[in-house]
């Protein structure tokens, strides 16, 4: 039979914890989830403190990253969210990455320059357009998320944008680059009379998880 390996010891301080290392990983990405899933559902600390019987001053600590998450913490904090412990300890989604004008790295060959904004791994679909908008009266109604692991990529040829997550919006100009998960709601306003944005999306063939379930939500629906 195979060897099988030492599984990563827990670190125990009177009650089990996630955390096992000094690297910060888990605990950075419990952060980022936590905080997304709150945002996403348009959740107070306070209203989150009320549904998981967790205090205001541990759920802040866990949104910055701080302190070590018992496996019960979690518990209580994923059922306040409607999902799964195991999702926050999940990269789920991208965080929302900007690459300002002057912050590009031009790299010169013998005839040609390049500039690299982003790289994407994996199989799947990749749809590649240019956006063109004009300033209307009103702002342009949500985009509903997408398939889960989608990602959008823009550029901005010319013009202003405020493009990404409803939650974390960013406000781009020409040169900008923006790559933000396209699987949860978002929009894309024009700041200026006209903006041209050259756009990639990738939508990953394999489903990174199943659908998760609200309460209330019907059988179609995805979490």
């Amino acid at each position: 039979m195979p060897r099988m390996r030492n599984p990563r010891p827990f670190v125990n301080n009177d009650e089990m914890y996630i955390k096992s290392d000094s690297s910060g990983h888990e605990n950075d990405l419990v952060a980022r989830n936590a905080r997304r899933f709150r945002l996403e559902r348009a959740m107070s600390l306070g209203e989150l403190s009320r549904r998981s019987g967790l205090s205001k001053q541990t759920l802040s600590k866990i949104e910055q990253g701080v302190g070590n998450p018992t496996v019960e913490t979690l518990a209580a904090l994923g059922s306040a969210l409607d999902v799964t412990a195991r999702r926050l300890l999940t990269e789920w989604g991208t965080p929302v990455y900007v690459q300002r004008r002057d912050e590009g790295e031009w790299i010169d060959g013998s005839n040609w320059s390049e500039r690299i904004l982003d790289e994407t791994y994996g199989s799947g679909n990749v749809r590649t357009l240019v956006l063109r908008m004009e300033r209307g009266e009103a702002d342009p109604e949500p985009v509903q998320p997408h398939a889960a692991g989608t990602l959008h990529h823009l550029y901005v040829v010319s013009g202003k944008l405020r493009t990404g997550p409803m939650s974390e919006p960013v406000d781009l100009a020409g040169g900008d680059f923006v790559r933000f998960p396209g699987d949860v709601v978002h929009r894309h306003v024009c700041l200026s009379e006209r903006v041209v944005v050259h756009m990639v999306t990738t939508v990953p063939q394999v489903r990174q998880f199943g659908p998760t379930m609200l309460k209330g939500s019907s059988a179609g629906d995805q979490g």
